[in-house]
Parts: C-alpha cells; sequence; structure tokens
C-alpha cells in the first residue's frame, strides 16, 4: 500500500487523548478538529515546569536519489520507545509545499512509521505556512508603500534586501521587476522570491522563545539601506507589532499523533539547505518536557541540520541532546560508491565499503561535539545479509554500536533494537558538549572551521561581493553571530555531483547575509538557491482526489 493508504485505514485517538499523554487536559489545548490541536503559551508553560527528559537527535548521511528515510525512522524510534514504557515525544518539523508538489514528498514518514492525519499535515495543516507567507509579504508591501508615500527613511530601493516568498517551488520568481506601470503603481524596482521555508521570517519564528521575544526578534530583521548605507530594520518602519499579529497563532506549536498513537509536537519547517534545518524552540522544549525521550531532527545530512542544531540552536535550549542517532541505508551508501541507481537492487560489497566514507565522515564529525553516537541501518528489503554484516562491522570498527531499523514495515516493533542501543547510550552522564566554534570568533574564521571541520575543505574562498559584505557586517558589529551556510545537500562540498567524502575543495561563498531577527549570518555557498525549481514531472502529477474528497498519490 501506498503511504496515504496506510494513513487511511489508521483510526485515530481523538487529540484530547493524545494531549493527555503529555500531561495537558482538554480545556489546555485548541483543537483544530478532532485529530489537530494548536499548544497555547500557557500549556508550554505548565510542561516546562515539569523535569527534562531526555533529548535524542536524528540525522542523517547526505540525501541520494536512494533514499534515506531519515523521518521514517525518527517515527519508529519514538513509538518503539512507547513500546519499552517510554514516555516518547517527537518533535518534528512542518512539511512544505515546495517538496510536496515538486520531488522530495512530504515529511511526515513513511509506511508504518508515520505522523497522522498525514494529508492534513502535508497541505496546509492548520495554516502555519500561510501566516507566514502572509507575514513576509506583509512587510515587503510596507517597505515598498513607505517609499512610494515619500521615503522619509531615505530607504534605497536598490539596497533592499527583504524578499517577497510563496511556499511552493517557482523559478519563475526568482528575479522579478515590480512597479511597472503608472507612478500609481510604486517605485519600479528589481525584487525577487524566496521559499517561505528559506525566508527569515521562518526562522525567527522558530528560534523565537515567546511572544515578546518573536515581537523583538521580528523589530531586528534588517530589510534594507539607506542612499547613505545605513541599515534600515523592522523597528524603524513601527510594524513589527502588525506583523506579530499575523503570526500569535503560528507561534503556538501543533499538536497530532503517529499511527501508534504516540505524541507529536510538529511546529515551523526551514530547509536545512538554505535556512537552519530545525523546528522551532519551543516545540523541541515542549517535547523535552513533556514525557521521558524527546525525538527531533535536523534537516537533510548531518553536514547541514545537525551542525546547525548543534552550532545554531543547541546554546538556545535548556540542554543539549543526550545521543544523536545518525541514519545510512546499504543503498544510498552504495550510490556514495559509485554504484548506478538503477542497479542498486544488485549486491555490491565494494561500492558499500567505497561509499562508507559518507558515513564515516559523518560519525567522526558528530562526535567531535562529545555527544554519544548510535547508527540506524535502515533496512530495505534488496540489502543482502553480507552487505549488512559488513556495514555493521565497518561501524563497529569505529567504536560504535548500530542497529538494522525496519520500521518502514513493521511500525515501532522494527525499531525496538535502534531503541535499546538509544536508551543504553542516554544511561551515561550529561554529555560533555561543545560548539564547534565561538561566536567571538570572525566571521571568515567560523565559516572556515565549518568547511574545514565539518566538510573536509582545504580553505575558502570569498567572492568580491562577499568581501564588500563582510565590511559591511564587521563596520557594524554583527560580527558575533553564529554562521548558517546555505550549500547543496547532495556532497560535503559545494559541487552536488562530488559524492562520498571530498577533501581538497576550496568552498567558495559568494554572499553573506546578516540576518538579524533569527540571530545568525548566513553563507551562500555555491549555486544554492533560496527558491527552487520544480523538476520535470512534478509530484503534483500523480496527486487527485475523488468525488467523496479522498485524496491518492499523496505519496
Amino acid at each position: 500500500m501506498e503511504d496515504i493508504e496506510i494513513a487511511q485505514k489508521n483510526v485515530l485517538e481523538p487529540i484530547e487523548k493524545i494531549a493527555t499523554k503529555i500531561g495537558l487536559t482538554a480545556a489546555e489545548i485548541e483543537p483544530y478538529g478532532h485529530d489537530k490541536a494548536k499548544l497555547p503559551l500557557e500549556a508550554l508553560a505548565k510542561l516546562n515546569q515539569n523535569p527534562a527528559g531526555k533529548l535524542v537527535l536524528v540525522t542523517s548521511i547526505n540525501p541520494t536519489p536512494a533514499g534515506e528515510g531519515k523521518s521514517t525512522v525518527l517515527v519508529g524510534l519514538a513509538d518503539a520507545l512507547r513500546q519499552r514504557q517510554q514516555r516518547a515525544v517527537i518533535a518534528l518539523r512542518e512539511p512544505s509545499l515546495g517538496p510536496v508538489m515538486g520531488m522530495k514528498g512530504g515529511a511526515t514518514g513513511g509506511g508504518y512509521a508515520q505522523v497522522v492525519p498525514m494529508a492534513d499535515i502535508n497541505l496546509h495543516f492548520t495554516g502555519d505556512m500561510h501566516a507566514l507567507t502572509a507575514t513576509v509579504n506583509t512587510l515587503a508591501a510596507l517597505i515598498d508603500n513607505h517609499i512610494h508615500q515619500g521615503n522619509a527613511l531615505n530607504i534605497d530601493p536598490k539596497r533592499i534586501i527583504w524578499k517577497r516568498a510563496l511556499d511552493i517551488n517557482d523559478r519563475a520568481l526568482r528575479e522579478i521587476v515590480i512597479g511597472l506601470g503608472k507612478p500609481a503603481n510604486g517605485e519600479m524596482r528589481s525584487d525577487g522570491f524566496d521559499i517561505t521555508v528559506a525566508s527569515e521570517m521562518m526562522a525567527v519564528l522558530c528560534l523565537a522563545t515567546s511572544l515578546t521575544d518573536l515581537k523583538k526578534r521580528i523589530s531586528e530583521i534588517l530589510i534594507g539601506y539607506t542612499y547613505d548605507r545605513e541599515p534600515i530594520y523592522v523597528k524603524d518602519l513601527k510594524v513589527e507589532g502588525a506583523l506579530t499579529v499575523l503570526l500569535k497563532d503560528a507561534i503556538k506549536p501543533n499538536l497530532v499523533q503517529t499511527l501508534e498513537h504516540t505524541p507529536a509536537i510538529i511546529h515551523g519547517g526551514p530547509f536545512a539547505n538554505i535556512a537552519h534545518g530545525c523546528n522551532s524552540i519551543l516545540a523541541t522544549e515542549a517535547a523535552i518536557h513533556a514525557g521521558d525521550y524527546a525525538i527531533t531532527e535536523a534537516g537533510f545530512g548531518a553536514d547541514l541540520g545537525a551542525e546547525k542544531f548543534l552550532d545554531i540552536v543547541t546554546p538556545k535550549l535548556s540542554k543539549a541532546p543526550d545521543v544523536i542517532v545518525v541514519v545510512a541505508t546499504i543503498r544510498a551508501l552504495k550510490y556514495n560508491g559509485g554504484q548506478a541507481l538503477a542497479d542498486l537492487k544488485d549486491e555490491s560489497v565494494s561500492a558499500l565499503e567505497h561509499g562508507y566514507e559518507n558515513l564515516h565522515r559523518h560519525l567522526q564529525n558528530m562526535q567531535r561535539y562529545g555527544i554519544p553516537v548510535v547508527v540506524s541501518i535502515n533496512h530495505f528489503a534488496s540489502d543482502t545479509d553480507q552487505e549488512l554484516a559488513v556495514l555493521q562491522d565497518l561501524i563497529s570498527q569505529e567504536g560504535l554500536a548500530s542497529a538494522i531499523t525496519d520500521v518502514h514495515e513493521k511500525g515501532g516493533r522494527g525499531g525496538l533494537a535502534l531503541a535499546d542501543l538509544v536508551m543504553a547510550a542516554a544511561e551515561d552522564e550529561t554529555p560533555d558538549y561543545e560548539r564547534l566554534y565561538a561566536d567571538d570568533e570572525t566571521v571568515t574564521i567560523k565559516i572556515r572551521t565549518i568547511a574545514q571541520k565539518i566538510y573536509g575543505a582545504a580553505d575558502i574562498e570569498l567572492t568580491s561581493q562577499a568581501k564588500q559584505q563582510l565590511r559591511q557586517i564587521n563596520k557594524h558589529g554583527w560580527n558575533n553571530l553564529p554562521i548558517c551556510i546555505a550549500k547543496t545537500q547532495y556532497s560535503f562540498s559545494d559541487q552536488p555531483k562530488l559524492l562520498g567524502a571530498p577533501t581538497g575543495f576550496t568552498l567558495t561563498i559568494r554572499e553573506l547575509i546578516p540576518k538579524l531577527g533569527a540571530g545568525f549570518i548566513v553563507a551562500m555557498a555555491g549555486s544554492v538557491l533560496t527558491m527552487p525549481g520544480l523538476p520535470k514531472h512534478p509530484a503534483a502529477e500523480k496527486i487527485d482526489i475523488d468525488a467523496d474528497g479522498k485524496i491518492s498519490g499523496l505519496f
């Protein structure tokens, strides 16, 4: 059966019953129908009075067309922990319509390890993405209106850095011209769209800890510069209050459940290749204090999402992860080892051994942070006994434990071995967590540290544009912020086809963009884009709905 068919056959528990599993009453949540709810900030405050549980971060090797199944493993692990009588709570990102209608797929897991209602979560859910999109575009409209109405702030239209947003892949909107026609249509200028999940407003929402903090972060957003090249912020427009109002419900995390009725808190959805790739601080903290184990993930491979979780997000949490789970598949490692996609069903120990270098580097990288690491081998039917034995032996040679995980076919039952490894690792003393760099180091040193220690680069190179932007960053004192590198997810390098674990390359930084509301600097590497495009045959071609409203083709 397709994932959506499995989800549709599942009988969900009332959302009020799921709330009781995290210690909340029906009166303390805001139901959205029978199977979804918002968690008000008052409910979060109640949860945060509880003792902290263990925090587990799920990450993976670099994504390939062969599939890795990070979200599926996460859901299955949480269900397995519940079967082991542990109160597990999931903290997960919200899906974007870009991948849903494009090529990657949804973000609700798969098979018998899913969060549900799957169709709702992957589509409009509780409206958070729409609220964010509206907020981004409201700010854009207010900027252009200010210029049209006399431009008292002396904003240079050619130095506006705030873009509009749309939560769908649309390459035609990457670069546009607005204000065409009569003078009443506003100032004519170049503009463009980001996908909503890459907008700074998404990061601001995910990193905010309260409504007051949200408004303060919005007020600090850099929107552009004056003709004299002085920075202009949202607070200069005096609209941070209005923008915060648009997000008054979106700031509340969403409560749903898995197929096995494990509580799942889903909130925020920044991509890790072009944003910071982690769900909200509010959702993660709620999960930490709502049970024995909080299971969260960071987007794409560990070189992107996990690094950003550990260097940008963790310092803002009440605790660091107790365990890191790295997900890998035989298929993806063989692909990294040079085996053709069409031949991945065929046994090839040599391709596996060659491709293992990708997993090896991720494991080394994660151990740099002083946190226990375990490996989940996400099992596919084409995996042979010999391949599985070879991979487990390679992992054991690094002094690490691994478990063959089969949650896609078996649900939580297929993740019991992994759950046992996680519980054993979490029994250790508090991890000796250490960030990769200090904020007071220079921007260049921080970027070089990530590039060399995580990516394996020989060095970095800044374009002339990036060097000019660096001078502005240093001039205005923004250089003490953490770094969020935007690059391809397919490779450790900035070159998508450079698979495995390349070394000796130079990481090219073409832009440095201060995201002062979010509190980090985005370093654009290679040719990565903040507005993706749709593939030749988008997933939308397979999605349909019948006369009774039953959806099909949604994975």
